[in-house]
């Protein structure tokens, strides 16, 4: 196997496996629109890595990260609902972000690998990092699982039990914002909110546990890149679209299994 087809697969199974356990989160907690927000708002990290000329990678982690806790102390004002927070960060940073890319016109080329993705052309550094990313990740979550668990079953519960609620939902994004920072380069600002809830989506119909749901999340990911990255290769289409195009299968395939065994 060429190396770029081997790093390739290697960035995609770190993003599956990243995107499984928060993915399962988001899907039950219904936050989705909380990554979208944040992979639209990483593309100012990539115009201000450009601007200041410094590491891409570093800006995207810095800038996603800021925009978490943005997130998480606008929401404790309660002075506008979720959804148009939400709206409003993800729309002005996109807006700021691709303003400034466009005043570098000779950087202006690098922004569709940051929309959709450039899996094929991940490096050993680019690796390194997602290698990083499962690390902290897993290791912070089997640290707060049976809190960031017990707040999603029932938030005020878990306020009487005396769990810090907020500090875990912080953390919570905090890793979400991580996972979309290392992830751009895979599969692209556009299209990594779908990495995020579509496999957990997809194995919620054969789960009866969390921790079934996760493993499963995880396997549909890895089934899924590998067969992006195959139709990619035989038939030149776009690889993170491809990835995405499979997840979406499986979880078409979860829906109507059930329907035609009865």
């Amino acid at each position: 196997m060429d190396d770029f087809l081997l790093y390739a697969l290697l960035a995609g199974f770190a993003v599956a496996l990243m995107a499984a356990p928060l993915g399962v989160f988001v899907v039950w907690r219904r936050m989705a629109y909380f990554g979208d927000t944040l992979a639209h708002s990483t593309l100012l990290g990539v115009a201000l890595g450009v601007v200041i000329g410094g590491s891409n990678q570093l800006a995207l982690v810095l800038v996603a990260i800021l925009i978490a806790v943005l997130i998480h102390l606008l929401q404790q004002r309660r002075e506008l609902s979720d959804d148009t927070l939400l709206g409003i960060l993800a729309h002005s940073t996109l807006s700021v972000g691709l303003v400034i890319m466009a005043l570098y016109e000779s950087n202006r080329m690098d922004l569709q690998s940051y929309l959709l993705g450039d899996v094929l052309a991940v490096n050993q550094k680019e690796l390194i990092w997602l290698g990083l990313g499962v690390l902290v990740i897993g290791l912070v979550l089997w640290r707060i699982w049976p809190k960031l668990l017990a707040i999603t079953v029932h938030e005020e519960l878990a306020r009487v039990e005396g769990i810090a609620v907020d500090r875990i939902r912080l953390i919570f994004l905090l890793m979400i914002a991580l996972l979309v920072a290392l992830s751009m380069k895979v599969v692209g600002a556009l299209l990594i909110t779908s990495m995020l809830i579509i496999p957990a989506a997809a194995a919620r119909t054969f789960s009866r546990t969390p921790e079934q749901m996760v493993l499963y999340a995880g396997l549909i990911g890895v089934l899924s890149v590998t067969l992006g990255l195959t139709a990619s290769w035989h038939w030149d289409t776009p690889t993170a679209p491809s990835i995405v195009v499979a997840a979406s299968l499986a979880f078409i395939s979860g829906q109507l299994l059930p329907k035609l065994k009865n």
